[in-house]
């Protein structure tokens, strides 16, 4: 089976309208901006998406927001993106927020073939609403679900053309767990190498997961809020 695409337009060229998305990254550290690019060139509308947020505004997923392509954000916060919050004030768009931890257990337990889990991250407020609490040590839990994703888009730094995944630092985030979560996931990586490349022993992500490769182009890799000292004033 050939995993390798030319490029992101080529990748996510089954994604249809509706479709429910996981997509990698925390903040803008290691998101999969080539295929977001490709998203909203095609112009896909309806889209579910879990992701720990919704990049900002004029980048990441918040330019698929401002598309009005997005009708649905699973996350765990709305971070530094104005459209975001403003579209879920004004009700324009439905927003499950979820603990963070919570988040990517539910992504991990979906990857893991596990269909629910207990935790006491939530309980006593909204997001317990309407789930099952059971006692456990003397403290309550209440029951999540898993989660998956039609497709999964994720962006790691190395990765061979049998789809093997290495991340590198802070990137991970949930780009892992979401690799795993997919049915079909489409990574875009830094540096495409051949099998045999990689230590096996550093792998992140075996191929088994990951059904479509491309290395990605013109990564910008924004800093949503840089802050630094000012040059020192002359004596």
């Amino acid at each position: 089976m050939n995993k390798v695409f030319a490029n992101a337009d080529e990748a996510i060229f089954d994604i249809p309208d509706n479709a429910t998305l996981m997509v990698g990254g925390f903040g803008l550290c290691g998101i999969p901006e080539n295929c977001i690019t490709a998203m909203v060139k095609k112009g896909i509308k309806g889209l579910t998406c879990i992701s720990n947020n919704a990049g900002v505004d004029n980048f990441g997923l918040g330019l698929l927001l401002q598309n009005r392509q997005i009708i649905k954000m699973i996350s765990s916060y709305v971070g530094e993106n104005e459209e975001f919050e403003r579209q879920m004030l004004s009700g324009e768009l439905e927003v499950d927020l979820i603990p963070q931890g919570s988040l990517a257990e539910r992504c991990r337990a979906g990857g893991a073939g596990i269909p629910a889990f207990y935790t006491p991250a939530g309980y006593g407020t909204e997001i317990a609403y309407g789930k099952e609490v059971k006692i456990f040590n003397g403290k309550p839990h209440i029951l999540e679900s898993a989660l998956q994703a039609d497709f999964a888009l994720v962006k790691a730094w190395k990765g061979d053309t049998l789809g093997n995944l290495v991340f590198k630092a802070t990137a991970r985030n949930f780009n892992e767990v979401m690799a795993m979560a997919g049915k079909i996931t489409i990574v875009e990586v830094e540096e495409l190498v051949q099998p045999g490349e990689l230590d096996p022993n550093f792998i992140h992500v075996p191929g088994i997961f990951v059904q479509r490769i491309f290395q990605g182009v013109n990564y910008e890799k924004r800093i949503e809020q840089r802050t630094v000292r000012p040059n020192p004033t002359p004596n």
